[in-house]
């Protein structure tokens, strides 16, 4: 493995981890174990590119310059994706971004990722539990179309919607709070479906085969 590796995480309020007491989240979690005791890279530098509120269309308009000054050229730059929550949330009785126009930016973000030699693993959008009702339905569907993106292009994807709105604690934390962010508990479970999700033999994968 290249020495120099550089991961950078973009999504939204749950890539930042927002509503967790100890400000870690999930990307905090993970990084905590990849870098564990006779497990970790020689170097490896993580960088939180989380802004609450973002759609997958903002994430599309700020990656590659808020990444291009994060990534060297000849180190092991890999990206981090996790959007659609923020797509699937109602504004004036319409989702923000519609299912076909968020798939859309999902697969330029990938191949964007690709034109440019950058490893991608894409996360998929954590559910928002104490939203309208049609929510989990319109996240579901986006995760479906997400995981097809991701094999007709043989990116890893790490399906974690259903998963974490049938977790009991994950629920209870964001009703305990604003009905979306969970607390520390809902993080670890986050970080622990990434981390059984193809995390470790992503980061082994040569650089010519990393996407």
């Amino acid at each position: 493995m290249i020495s120099d590796l550089r991961i950078c995480f973009a999504g939204d309020s749950f890539t930042q981890g927002v509503g967790d007491p100890e400000f870690r989240g999930w990307v905090g979690r993970v990084l905590q174990a990849t870098c564990a005791p006779a497990a970790a890279p020689s170097d490896l530098t993580g960088f939180n590119l989380g802004i609450r509120r973002n759609t997958s269309a903002d994430v599309l308009a700020r990656i590659w310059t808020e990444t291009f000054s994060r990534f060297l050229p000849g180190a092991d730059n890999r990206l981090v994706l996790s959007v659609g929550s923020n797509d699937a949330t109602l504004e004036d009785g319409r989702p923000r971004v519609a299912s076909e126009r968020s798939l859309a930016n999902v697969a330029a973000l990938l191949d964007g990722a690709r034109e440019r030699g950058v490893g991608v693993l894409l996360v998929g959008p954590p559910p928002v539990v104490g939203w309208d009702a049609g929510h989990l339905d319109r996240l579901l569907e986006l995760a479906r179309g997400q995981a097809e993106l991701c094999a007709a292009r043989g990116v890893p994807f790490v399906d974690v919607t259903r998963a974490l709105a049938e977790d009991a604690e994950w629920s209870a934390e964001a009703m305990a709070d604003d009905g979306a962010h969970p607390g520390a508990g809902g993080y670890r479970r986050l970080a622990g479906l990434v981390l059984d999700g193809g995390w470790r033999e992503w980061l082994e994968r040569a650089p010519s085969a990393r996407t």
